[in-house]
């Protein structure tokens, strides 16, 4: 008598590839030590949670030269993922987009409007962020807003479309689109 429990089916083993990602912190009071980063690990929970590697969360100034370093760091050093906070208001001390755009090609506006669009239900001033999304060869960088909830949030507004967008950018031939 056969087993009627066991397939004679191949095991099919599905995987998804580990996205690197990196998290900037934009802060001159955390990159002086006078508060601490909780945006950054924040950002970075979230991240692992959704199956990414997070290789670092660094801390810079709000300082264009600084942080589009530290982009181009991150993606000279593999990550597809660039994740940043702080600097998108309109402070004149805020320069995240201007840094980004130093050093990225595409702006990708569908994120900044879904992130002000949640917002919007959360605060009237969501309007003032400057948050957005840009394109960096095959990598994407994203720009949060500095606080933990604001952080949260609008990453938590766009995750899903990350995958599908660093896909797209990987010049590979898409073939099911979400």
């Amino acid at each position: 008598m056969r087993n009627r429990c066991v397939s004679r089916l191949p095991a099919t083993i599905q995987y998804a590839p580990v996205i690197k990602a990196r998290v900037i912190t934009c802060s001159d009071s955390a990159a002086e030590g006078t508060r601490e980063d909780r945006s950054g690990p924040a950002v970075r929970d979230i991240l692992e949670k959704n199956g990414f590697e997070v290789d670092a969360v660094v801390i810079v100034h709000d300082d264009c030269d600084a942080i589009a370093t530290a982009i181009e760091n991150g993606t000279g050093d593999g990550a597809r993922l660039i994740v940043t906070t702080g600097g998108t208001g309109i402070a004149p001390r805020d320069v995240t987009p201007e840094a980004t755009m130093r050093v990225c090609q595409r702006v990708v506006p569908g994120f900044g409007e879904l992130m002000r669009s949640t917002s919007l239900a959360k605060t009237p001033m969501a309007s003032l962020s400057r948050a957005q999304a840009a394109t960096r060869a095959s990598a994407l960088v994203v720009n949060l807003p500095g606080s933990v909830n604001g952080a949260r949030e609008n990453l938590l507004a766009v995750l899903h479309l990350i995958p599908h967008a660093l896909e797209l950018l990987s010049g590979e031939r898409v073939e099911k689109h979400p």
